[in-house]
């Protein structure tokens, strides 16, 4: 079986609290992987542990010095690395005029910098024959849209980061990914659009496209981790946007946002936190 795969393997999974990296870490441990978490919030990262009975640490990614010696222990514990997820991520609305620069700052110094702090970290450890690293973008690196220009512009930076890494790595065996989700049944979601700006600029919907049961993205990341896949995607219909972005980008312009002016100004106001708290007071709460 292809699950067979999977048997034995050290994984670590960042941003592994809740979400995606949670149920992926659970499904891995099941397939009999050794699954190590690290992320923000310690008590729901213990109770992942637990049930995987894997390590984990608190991690805040945007530190690289923190990522290097968690990404050391971690390794340490699990005796080795085959496969590295780096998976941590943040979104916040921001109207690239009349919005808080705070907000960019801290979304590129957790899903950008966080990413490529986790992966220089443990890129030695999976350059390897059989060892693979995965870099999780989003649709939003190919399609952007209104109040997300952080988070767009963070994961189309992931995805260079992960396309120029299999590069790098070329010629030491390893396999390099990069993942891309639309709207999944997660906290991401369901915090990131329930704002007033979000309900206005979507005309009281909660999210711009269907929502994808969280499942479907943990069977295909299986499936994609699995086969060391190039790109992994979830739900099926990115797969043809991804070639076609430019064009995908002109037809989601094309499309009528009565409100959207109303929603960048209720932005502008609107004080609301990052999906996923953020150890630097110094952002939290703010537009």
């Amino acid at each position: 079986m292809a699950t067979d795969r999977l048997q034995n393997k050290k994984i670590l999974i960042t941003g592994g609290a809740r979400g995606i990296g949670a149920a992926l870490a659970r499904r891995l441990a099941e397939r009999g992987a050794q699954v190590a978490v690290a992320g923000l919030e310690p008590e729901l990262l213990e109770e992942v542990a637990h049930e995987t009975g894997g390590p984990w640490r608190e991690l805040d990614v945007a530190d690289r010095q923190q990522v290097d010696s968690v990404v050391e222990e971690l390794v340490g514990e699990l005796g080795g690395l085959d496969i590295v997820i780096a998976n941590a991520g943040i979104a916040k609305q921001l109207p690239i005029v009349g919005g808080d620069p705070d907000v960019m700052e801290r979304t590129l110094a957790v899903n950008t910098l966080g990413t490529y702090y986790t992966l220089r970290a443990a890129a030695p450890h999976i350059a390897h024959p059989g060892g693979y690293a995965l870099a999780t973008s989003s649709l939003a690196a190919a399609v952007q849209a209104p109040l997300m220009g952080a988070y767009s512009a963070s994961k189309a930076a992931v995805e260079a980061i992960g396309n120029t890494l299999r590069w790098e790595l070329h010629g030491t065996g390893a396999r390099v990914g990069v993942a891309y989700y639309a709207e999944l049944d997660t906290d991401m979601t369901s915090r990131g659009f329930s704002t007033r700006a979000g309900s206005t600029l979507l005309g009281g919907r909660k999210s711009a496209t269907v929502i994808t049961p969280l499942s479907a993205a943990i069977n295909a990341l299986e499936r994609g981790i699995n086969r060391r896949s190039r790109f992994i995607w979830a739900p099926w219909w990115i797969a043809p946007l991804l070639p076609g972005r430019m064009i995908a980008q002109r037809v989601a312009e094309l499309k009528p946002m009565p409100d959207l002016q109303r929603a960048l100004q209720l932005a502008r106001e609107e004080h609301t936190e990052f999906t996923t708290a953020q150890p630097d007071s110094r952002i939290e709460g703010k537009v």
